[in-house]
């Protein structure tokens, strides 16, 4: 009897199989099996958003959660391609332009959860910014820089900047 687990998932946009064994984590099958380290253990209790990866469109702590659970899900992650010609999207380059990192290991998360966020509200206040990110720690206390740089894409998505 086989302790490995068939997960057939799309990751980024392309339909992927894989084998896992059953204890394996999302974060475990995305570095041993797709060589993807953007979502990165490093509380290991899913306090810190530094493993965030989008299942069908939602940010789960890719530390909890088991592989078994993205068999038959859309997976993305900070590698997914980005729409534009450059290779990054309006949010990755609102990070970069508002100095929104330091060491850059939480900043994934953020990116991720920023795209949530201006999903679900694409005019956030700073206070909801806030408390939408609470769950991703930066050591680096970069803190107001990323809440600019979340306020500087939806400022441009909505025409304004």
């Amino acid at each position: 009897m086989s302790t490995m687990k068939t997960l057939r998932f799309t990751l980024n946009g392309e339909p992927v199989v894989a084998e896992a064994p059953p204890h394996w984590n999302v974060v475990e099958l995305l570095q041993n099996r797709f060589n993807l380290f953007g979502a990165r253990e490093s509380c290991g209790q899913g306090l810190c958003g530094c493993c965030t990866v989008l299942v069908d469109g939602q940010a789960v702590s890719g530390c909890l959660s088991l592989a078994a659970r993205v068999d038959g899900a859309d997976v993305r992650t900070i590698e997914a391609p980005a729409p534009t010609v450059d290779g990054l999207d309006d949010v990755q380059r609102a990070f970069i332009e508002s100095g929104a990192f330091q060491c850059g290991f939480c900043t994934p998360g953020f990116v991720l959860m920023t795209r949530q966020l201006l999903d679900e509200l694409p005019q956030p206040t700073d206070e909801q910014i806030r408390h939408y990110l609470s769950g991703n720690l930066c050591r680096c206390a970069a803190y107001p820089e990323i809440v600019a740089a979340v306020r500087r894409v939806a400022s441009q998505r909505a025409g304004q900047g």
